[in-house]
């Protein structure tokens, strides 16, 4: 025996669609009516609570307990307020009214705060009172008013409300909420039995030809009689069916044609990046080696005694290499960063020595522009890179003096977010930046009124990196400007635990100068005019060196006697030789971990992982001659046992 026929189950087909719309329908007012009576519960009992906190202000100031009392009386007036205390700055009650429940205060802060008891049906709220604050004028923020987080509260309002009234008018609305989804199902069985048994089989013709649409049998088209009650519907369903299917064709053909079109756009720009990559790369390689080595030459040529003019000469002549260097270290970072090359070590930094570092190279600068610079140090410890982080802030404070003709730049810090983070801030009073510019600044080569490149103003990389940098970081940087006033450029560092600072800079002392007198020094250079250079800079420097141009001229000066305290050796080398196996095939014949350094003038970044891999350092030519002094210093530091 069938328990239901095909009619039957049509009209519990039916029925179901209409309970369940009017269940959801019902849950959706209900809980939203919750909601509403939840939320203006909560804003009458926040009302309430700053109410007495604003009335509290002059009472807690003057420490009036009397008016306190009053006030915390006049609120048991209210409806539902089970009991109000009032607490000085200390935490201590200067007033209490009704009957509290509480048997320890929760803990006092800035913030106004909120609890609900669930046991109870009571609601805590703490509202912390505050003084009545200036508006201050600010250059940069506009005016605004004072920050009511830096002052501390004068006191608390310590506010117990009950949720009875509100929980029994949810009850109530729950009730007529179900009678009304009842009574609606009831309607719909109704109207379901009257009218459903003409139109089941239509409205099963109707869903399967829905179904197969949804499927994407989009040719399927349905019958239609003329005395079906859903005629129009499925003289819809069939044209809908029609365009669809027009509209999957011709789609089909025009995404096979822009796929198509796209595939080949694609191979071009592959093909002209890979290009452009073995273009850029070999000109990069090629143009480092005779900068290197004219950067050698002009140290060496500037070490000599010359009269008055060609002193002067040299000096430009040390200008333009500079910029050239300056201009290729821009770039490698621009490509290291391009490359996700860049490796970030977050650690524990001391702003301390980094701010001292700061003011030492930069001080020069600033006195020579007669400005004045001041970095207000501070004993605070911040999580970031610490070498990115001194690039950072030396660019910014290097872009400030460059745009600033009087006045001076300030560096200084200030904590935020409640105090676990901490603001780097560089004021300076140079011309200021328009509006429109703020944005384009951060691109690559972009400079303000320099159409004619001034180098003397920069190269517009400067805040590119800064901005790439601290965003790798997760640094937040941002910019406030007002033309012809100045600018100010901040940054945001999470705050640290405070390490060793005395073994922090006694690992960074400097080594003396005379460290690199009398080294033994092997270089490994295919290119006459790089090594030549190099030999005639180290000489100067007291050292006594060997050149070679591969593998086996090193081995055959070891077996001569050479015995190197370290080596400098080119990456590239002649046949297909490289420096790198050349170092290990050398360690291995002097059976000794011998100190070594490679230099290089491609920036391809698996070189640098490579060397990073392989524990050496590399230094990218043009290499300046102070940055190789000290790289030799360290190298020959005795390392510990």
């Amino acid at each position: 025996m069938k328990f239901f026929d095909i009619r039957d189950r049509m009209l519990l087909a039916a029925l179901l669609p209409v309970t369940l719309v009017a269940v959801l329908l019902s849950s959706v007012f209900l809980a939203g009516r919750y909601a509403d009576l939840d939320e203006a519960h909560q804003q009458r009992a926040r009302s309430l609570a700053r109410q007495l906190a604003s009335a509290s202000e002059y009472g807690l100031f003057s420490a009036n307990a009397s008016s306190l009392q009053a006030i915390a009386a006049g609120a048991l007036r209210e409806p539902d307020v089970r009991s109000v205390m009032i607490l000085n700055a200390q935490g201590q009650a200067l007033a209490r009214a009704g009957s509290s429940g509480l048997t320890t205060l929760p803990a006092l802060g800035p913030q106004e705060q909120r609890w609900v008891d669930a046991t109870t049906g009571l609601e805590l709220l703490l509202q912390p009172v505050n003084a009545s604050q200036l508006r201050l004028d600010d250059l940069f923020e506009g005016g605004t008013l004072a920050n009511q987080m830096d002052a501390a509260p004068l006191g608390h309002v310590v506010m117990e409300i009950s949720r009875a009234a509100m929980v029994s008018r949810s009850h109530d609305m729950l009730a007529i909420g179900l009678a009304v989804t009842l009574g609606g199902v009831l309607f719909g069985v109704v109207l379901a039995v009257r009218i459903g048994r003409g139109v089941i089989r239509p409205i099963l013709r109707v869903s399967d030809m829905i179904h197969r649409i949804g499927r994407g049998e989009l040719s399927v088209r349905g019958q239609v009689q003329p005395d079906d009650p859903l005629r129009d519907l499925q003289l819809g369903l069939n044209q809908m069916a029609e365009h669809l299917q027009q509209g999957r064709d011709e789609l089909e053909q025009r995404v096979a044609l822009a796929t198509s079109e796209l595939r080949a756009k694609k191979e071009e720009a592959e093909t002209a990046t890979r290009a452009k990559s073995r273009f850029l790369a070999a000109a990069s390689h090629d143009l480092r080696q005779p900068i290197h080595a004219l950067g050698m030459f002009v140290a060496r040529l500037a070490q000599l005694p010359h009269d008055r003019e060609t002193r002067h000469l040299i000096g430009n002549l040390e200008a333009s290499v500079r910029a050239m260097q300056d201009l290729l270290d821009a770039l490698l970072d621009i490509s290291r960063l391009d490359a996700d090359a860049v490796r970030v070590q977050l650690q524990p930094v001391p702003l301390a020595p980094l701010f001292d570092q700061l003011r030492g190279a930069l001080q020069p600068v600033a006195s020579d522009k007669g400005l004045r610079l001041r970095l207000r140090s501070s004993e605070t410890w911040v999580q970031s890179d610490p070498t990115l982080l001194h690039r950072i802030l030396l660019n910014l404070i290097s872009n400030a003096l460059r745009y600033t003709g009087n006045g001076g730049v300030l560096v200084g810090c200030r904590r935020s977010r409640g105090g676990s983070h901490l603001w780097i801030e560089v004021w300076d009073t140079g011309v200021g930046i328009a509006p429109e510019y703020q944005q384009d600044i951060f691109r690559e080569f972009y400079q303000i009124g320099n159409p004619e490149r001034d180098r003397s103003k920069g190269l517009g990389l400067g805040l590119n990196i800064v901005d790439r940098t601290a965003r790798l970081l997760g640094h937040p940087l941002q910019l406030c400007s007002v033309p012809g006033h100045g600018t100010r450029f901040r940054i945001e560092l999470p705050l640290a635990q405070p390490g060793d600072l005395q073994s922090l800079l006694a690992a960074a002392d400097p080594l003396p100068v005379d460290d690199v007198r009398g080294l033994r020094i092997l270089v490994i250079e295919d290119d006459r005019q790089s090594a030549q250079a190099l030999r005639g800079l180290l000489d100067s420097w007291g050292c006594v060196v060997a050149v070679v141009e591969g593998l086996q001229g090193a081995l055959t000066v070891v077996d001569g006697g050479f015995v190197p305290d370290l080596v400098l050796s080119d990456f590239r080398l002649r046949a297909g030789e490289s420096g790198m196996q050349t170092l290990e095939h050398l360690r291995t014949t002097l059976v000794r971990s011998l100190p070594a350094c490679l230099m290089s003038g491609d920036t391809d970044p698996e070189l640098i992982q490579s060397c990073r891999d392989a524990g050496l350092p590399l230094l990218h030519k043009p290499v300046r001659p102070a940055k190789l002094r000290t790289l030799i210093r360290r190298l020959a530091r005795p390392q510990p046992v």
